[in-house]
């Protein structure tokens, strides 16, 4: 699963990939820097599995990761094909989520490619080149449809009703995950068309260092602006979080980290923000040679986590052991969460939930 890093050109997406993954991603004050997209697996900030560790004293520990791809910046006309938009639109298609990052600061150093600061309009300007390449899509789909409808198609009929709201929605400025479509239309006939705007998004301010704790007025407008969109905004000094990066001791960055103001990077609420927008999940395995957090989709089964270890797992899933992670932390071990009658045996129909530690047994 893949976050896609948008925004327009100089906005801060390519330091803060270099915050997210550590990969030094070429960062410079001129526009289409990126090119080529940049992938980085990042690991998932996870305190649960620094006190599994602290327990269980295992020869190595595997944290969950997360795919953070940072696209090329895009600009006004992207989807007749203007700057890189052709190349940009089709990076972002085959990403799962979206992390818009919006410039937030000023800084007379730093160009901007509209010559001002306006995150509402950079903003506008991301989401319509969006819609405008999904309308494309939407339109292609129902010259199709149209045809079977007006044969008398039942389902093409359906199609086409759907496929006609969507259409206005985006004419109207909407995108696609914003509309009112019911459950069964959105599986049926929106959800296989893949547009771009229905890919879930997290708003990033990129704003200055002394903004990283309270956010400023530019942040309250971006607020105000997606409060109907069921998304997340978070705030984040990249530049700031770069300069911590640099420093080499855990002790320096944490006391840098102090005097904004930080009890942990941002970068790290950004990553298990993508995680949650991915709608991933986490369950763990314990054992004296391996602490391991392992990602699946939430609602999973038992047999599907299984099958994330090896797919032999869940062919042949027999049941489950789970223990809650919080009998784990308060029993401190394995055996004595058992004397006390706190492991479960769960079956096929079991739904993992997060934090869930689990051993599987299974005959191929």
């Amino acid at each position: 699963m893949k976050a896609g890093i948008v925004g327009l050109p100089n906005v801060g997406k390519s330091t803060l990939f270099n915050c997210l993954s550590n990969a030094k991603a070429q960062s410079a004050n001129f526009p289409f820097c990126t090119i080529e997209p940049n992938i980085g697996v990042v690991n998932v900030p996870d305190s649960r599995l620094s006190k599994l560790e602290e327990l269980v004293n295992p020869e190595r520990v595997m944290p969950a990761t997360v795919e953070i791809v940072d696209i090329a910046g895009l600009v006004k006309g992207a989807s007749k094909g203007e700057g890189l938009g052709n190349q940009f639109l089709g990076n972002i298609r085959e990403t799962d989520a979206i992390l818009h990052v919006l410039r937030c600061f000023d800084n007379d150093n730093i160009v901007h490619v509209d010559g001002s600061v306006d995150p509402i309009r950079d903003k506008e300007t991301i989401d319509i080149e969006l819609q405008l390449k999904d309308l494309e899509t939407v339109e292609k789909k129902l010259d199709k449809v149209k045809r079977a409808a007006k044969t008398g198609n039942k389902e093409a009929q359906k199609e086409e009703s759907a496929l006609l709201k969507v259409k206005s929605g985006l004419e109207a400025g909407r995108s696609v995950r914003t509309l009112e479509i019911t459950e069964d239309e959105y599986n049926a006939f929106v959800r296989p068309l893949q547009c771009i705007t229905d890919k879930p998004v997290l708003y990033v301010c990129n704003v200055d260092e002394g903004s990283a704790v309270t956010g400023n007025d530019y942040v309250n407008k971006v607020m105000e602006a997606v409060k109907d969109e069921d998304a997340e905004v978070l705030v984040l000094a990249v530049g700031t979080e770069a300069d911590i990066n640099e420093l080499d001791d855990y002790e320096e960055r944490q006391m840098f980290l102090q005097d904004i103001g930080l009890d942990e990077p941002g970068s790290s609420k950004l990553i298990r923000s993508a995680y949650k927008l991915l709608n991933q999940q986490t369950y763990f395995t314990a054992g004296v040679k391996e602490v391991r957090a392992w990602t699946i989709t939430i609602g999973s089964t038992a047999p599907q986590a299984a099958g994330v270890i090896h797919t032999d797992f869940e062919k042949g899933f027999i049941r489950a052991e789970v223990i809650s992670y919080d009998d784990y932390v308060h029993y401190g071990s394995e055996a004595k969460v058992k004397e006390a009658g706190k492991m479960r045996v769960e079956g096929k129909t079991y739904i993992v939930k997060d934090g869930d530690i689990m051993h599987f047994l299974f005959n191929v």
